[in-house]
């Protein structure tokens, strides 16, 4: 009974921002009306960012659905074996397991240490029962993300057919993932008027993770890419307006595009320029790294551009020596 009674307050609970997430509360964090609270503010007031947010908040809805189906309904009863036995079944295979890969178990580890770390210093629990429990080892030294060479992305631009307000926008929205290396959801957060005239130069206004901003002048294509869609979309004057837009509503109402959309676009894009390399949003990015490495670019400098805060994470990118591995695998003469 009390736990029915618990599942029916939480919608008038459950702050906006969370709602849709999850299929079903989290009721082992809300048996009592402070940790419900407490646990609600650890998303609200100590999350910002959006996408941690949703990655999170679901990471603890599974722990606590994975909890209630061994019989474990109270938040105190949870100890480290029971945290520990979740990061093993994440791991497992199905069907007896979930079979996520080792980087997403270790991002639902470090969700629930954070999360129970918050619910100690707010006294709701004694101990965080995830604090001795150690996820699977996983290092990366080499990107999965598939990038284009040169020649695949000139054809990826050139196969966009200009004529149309449409074509004009995935151009330009391509264009800025490659020549600025910027990340998707900073690219679709800028509005008109962060794309700028400074020292007779275009330069693009990015609003990246953490709330930080990030200023990169434009490449002399891309200035030109920006310039033709937004005067042919009547934006300029719309400086507040979301710049990467969707088109074809009946309602006229500008809608600032969806990363969904935008991989969809980039999907579509590629299919057309006969491209077979199964790209997404990230892969432009990448692309830009790699091809600015290739020319001789400073990995210190791409480091900047890219606006990562440790070289080791713009090597990630580095796939100059792909062709080189494929040269030598090229040598044998059977």
């Amino acid at each position: 009974m009390k736990e029915l009674m618990t599942a029916e307050i939480i919608p008038h609970k459950e702050p906006r921002s969370l709602t849709g997430f999850a299929a079903k509360p989290p009721v082992v964090f809300l048996s009592h009306e402070k940790a419900r609270d407490r646990f609600f503010g650890f998303f609200t007031a100590n999350i910002r960012n959006k996408n941690t947010r949703r990655a999170y908040y679901k990471a603890a809805c599974r722990f606590s659905d994975w909890c209630e189906g061994r019989e474990v309904r109270e938040l105190a009863n949870v100890k480290p074996p029971h945290v520990a036995a979740y990061i093993e079944w994440l791991g497992l295979p199905e069907p007896q397991g979930q079979g996520l890969s080792k980087p997403s178990v270790k991002q639902h580890l470090a969700a629930l240490r954070m999360l129970f770390d918050w619910l100690v210093v707010g006294h709701i629990i004694e101990h965080n029962p995830a604090h001795a429990v150690r996820g699977p080892k996983y290092s990366q030294k080499k990107g999965k993300t598939p990038v284009l060479d040169r020649d695949e992305a000139r054809a990826l631009i050139a196969g966009i057919d200009t004529g149309s307000r449409t074509g004009l926008r995935d151009r330009a929205l391509i264009g800025v993932m490659i020549y600025t290396f910027a990340r998707i959801g900073a690219v679709l957060q800028m509005n008109v008027g962060d794309y700028f005239t400074e020292g007779r130069r275009g330069w693009v206004r990015l609003h990246e993770k953490g709330g930080k901003e990030h200023e990169a002048p434009c490449h002399h294509k891309l200035e030109a890419y920006l310039d033709e869609y937004i005067r042919a979309a009547s934006i300029a004057g719309d400086k507040d307006g979301p710049l990467f837009r969707t088109t074809g509503r009946a309602t006229g109402t500008p809608h600032r595009m969806t990363q969904q959309d935008a991989y969809r676009m980039i999907e579509r894009r590629a299919r057309q320029a006969g491209i077979k390399t199964k790209i997404g949003n990230h892969s432009l990015r990448a692309t830009g790294i790699t091809d600015y490495l290739r020319s001789d670019g400073s990995l210190a400098e791409a480091r900047k551009m890219a606006n990562h805060a440790d070289t080791r994470t713009t090597q990630l990118y580095d796939r100059r020596g792909d062709s080189a591995s494929l040269g030598e695998y090229e040598k044998v003469g059977i």
